[in-house]
């Protein structure tokens, strides 16, 4: 499986009582990308393959899912699971609504700014509540942009950049 073809949709934090279920923390916008008969596939990033599962039942719990999963269905097999993280194949997610793009997408897009130039590249993304966060690396240096309209002036996957507008002593 080509991993450009995979998605990251959450990780598993933990058990959920003696039956198998798994909390994960969820990176998905809605408790729909993880419906009951869709194939997931579990692995670390050490892992070469990971393990498919069905799912079988899902339930929102706080800030993430309890996931219950075809032929996981003891406290023990839910335990060697912890810390995979879980991906879904991108034909299986419906496509982003305009200006909306999945992390998967955003992340490597060279990022310039209408005044600095290029300031590095999108190494990863946090959701802080209100807006998600892009990190923006270029050597050791680090900067921190809103995913906020007042700050992201457009993203063009295909040409893989993001143009943004900082303030000057950003």
């Amino acid at each position: 499986m080509d991993k450009a073809t995979l998605f990251t949709i959450g990780r598993v934090t933990g058990v959920h009582g003696l039956n198998g279920n798994l909390k994960v923390w969820s990176f998905a916008d809605s408790i729909d990308t993880f419906c009951q008969g869709r194939s997931v596939l579990l692995k670390t990033a050490e892992e070469e393959q990971g393990e498919r599962f069905i799912i079988l039942s899902t339930l929102p719990h706080r800030k993430g899912v309890i996931l219950s999963l075809k032929g996981i269905d003891s406290r023990e097999l839910a335990e060697d699971l912890v810390g995979k993280e879980i991906f879904i194949e991108r034909d299986q997610l419906p496509e982003p609504e305009e200006n909306t793009w999945y992390w998967e997408d955003l992340l490597g897009l060279d990022v310039i700014d209408h005044q600095k130039g290029f300031i590095g590249r999108i190494t990863h993304i946090f959701p802080t509540g209100a807006n998600d966060v892009l990190v923006v690396t270029d050597k050791d240096k680090e900067t921190l942009v809103p995913m906020h309209e007042h700050f992201v002036a457009s993203v063009d996957i295909g040409k893989k950049t993001l143009q943004t507008t900082l303030p000057e002593d950003y």
